[in-house]
């Protein structure tokens, strides 16, 4: 009986994600005010299920004659399955990426500083405005802090994992919060990008400006033509043995499997600062990684084929992490995260704006354009600003980036994974030193490996 009750709700929560995917995609392709926006079509899926689910469509009551429309059937379990969608993209990041600090050195180092200025300093302006703020004034929850980082610089899948762990914690609001002010962030992000990006090019900022260049048909629409599709992957098996695709599957699904024995193991152990899954995927996808090199076998492993698995996972994580978003909690909580989200984007721009064009060098706009849609949605959206201001790509900012990322990694690692457990254990002002001062270290790089746009610097010396 049990068994059946899985069957039943897994194929439906899966038929109707699936559906409204379907349905986003096609919206994306022909409504322009979509394209605008460049809305990714699982943050669409996700709206759309989230308005026509149970807990808005359905408490409209909505009736035609004798038909009564209750809300899409998700079953109670939709939102939980972001805890292993999340683990699977943290499998799959440890598995496919080499990690090292020697590659962000010389005039990346400018950059990468920026970026962990960016990324620890919305956790510490996060938790002071509730620790100094929104807790004496309003009585919030010291977890709030958390969700400017989470659902910023961290994006739906971080907003996942934040609230796994405060949700073992015993405070479950916190997801939907977190994914609430992560589709906010994207919309404000995204909004904010071209307003930006429109200013800067009529300032001369940037080196090339062309809107009509920069919203392709493809970038508008979502599907690209047939001179711009890459190659997704390589196989690296043979069907007569494996499918390359169920080799890869099968690696991550063995991470996962290890990351939940480590967790279980060790979580009687350290008690509140239990590991939470995701992050224990992690550890095991570095472990995985070091065994698969060390032996030999990495010459069967794809990276695209990891990256796109990462990318399917996160997709429908969007979906189910918006659909399961809990209006009462939001409300309850409108005033605080009004305030969070102010305080977010006035801390983005004033590092895009005042920081970036002193110390991120040539290229500093596009470089900054880049970070605001990463800041304050997912590098997806950063790429897209990108394009607007540099339709070519030839700032090299994408490049930069992949390099400036890498410290950035064990930083938001830690500050997802460890953060929200100090928080629990009642060290709230912990977080604030810790984050603080590795904000510290990174506005230090950018300041000395960094400096102004040379062409600025030239100009202002001949006047």
């Amino acid at each position: 009986m049990e068994a059946a009750l899985f069957r039943e709700t897994l194929i439906g929560d899966a038929g109707l994600i699936g559906g409204l995917l379907l349905v986003a995609v096609v919206l994306r392709a022909k409504v322009r005010v979509l394209q605008w926006l460049l809305l990714p079509a699982p943050v669409i899926a996700g709206l759309l299920g989230f308005l026509l689910g149970p807990q808005v469509a359905g408490a409209w009551g909505l009736r035609v004659g004798a038909w009564e429309f209750t809300g899409l059937p998700f079953s109670p379990y939709v939102g939980s399955y972001t805890t292993l969608l999340i683990a699977v993209v943290f499998a799959c990041l440890a598995l496919s990426q080499s990690f090292s600090f020697r590659k962000a050195t010389g005039p990346l180092a400018g950059f990468t500083g920026y970026g962990v200025l960016m990324s620890a300093g919305q956790v510490v302006a996060g938790m002071l405005l509730v620790l100094l703020v929104l807790g004496p004034v309003m009585g919030s929850s010291d977890a709030i802090g958390m969700v400017l980082f989470a659902s910023w610089s961290g994006g739906f899948g971080t907003s996942a994992a934040l609230g796994d762990v405060f949700a073992d914690a015993g405070r479950p609001e916190i997801t939907s919060i977190a994914f609430t002010s992560a589709t906010v962030g994207m919309l404000s992000g995204i909004v904010g990008g071209v307003i930006l990006a429109k200013i800067g090019s009529s300032r001369g900022h940037t080196r090339a400006f062309s809107t009509q260049a920069a919203f392709t048909p493809s970038l508008r629409t979502g599907v690209l033509e047939h001179d711009d599709r890459p190659v997704a992957a390589r196989h690296t098996m043979s069907g007569s043995s494996i499918e390359t695709l169920t080799l890869h599957m099968a690696l991550v699904g063995a991470v996962v499997a290890l990351g939940w024995l480590f967790m279980t193991t060790t979580g009687e152990v350290l008690d509140d600062f239990a590991l939470p899954l995701f992050a224990s995927a992690f550890l095991a996808g570095l472990l995985a990684r070091w065994v698969v090199v060390r032996s030999g076998a990495s010459r069967v492993m794809e990276p695209q084929t990891l990256k796109a698995l990462s990318g399917a996972a996160s997709d429908v994580l969007i979906v189910c992490g918006i659909v399961s978003i809990e209006p009462a909690f939001v409300a309850d909580h409108l005033a605080e995260l009004a305030v969070v989200f102010a305080l977010g984007l006035a801390f983005c721009m004033f590092l895009g704006l005042v920081v970036a064009p002193r110390y991120l060098g040539e290229s500093w706009f596009e470089k900054q354009i880049f970070t605001w849609g990463w800041a304050t949605g997912s590098v997806a959206t950063g790429i897209a600003l990108l394009r607007i201001v540099d339709p070519d790509l030839e700032s090299g900012t994408v490049e930069d980036f992949g390099y400036a990322y890498l410290p950035l990694i064990p930083v938001e690692g830690a500050a997802v994974a460890i953060a929200p457990l100090l928080i629990v254990a009642g060290a709230p002002w912990s977080v604030v030193a810790i984050w603080g001062v590795i904000a510290v270290v990174g506005a230090v790089v950018m300041v000395r490996q960094g400096g102004p746009d040379p062409r600025r610097t030239t100009t202002a010396a001949r006047a």
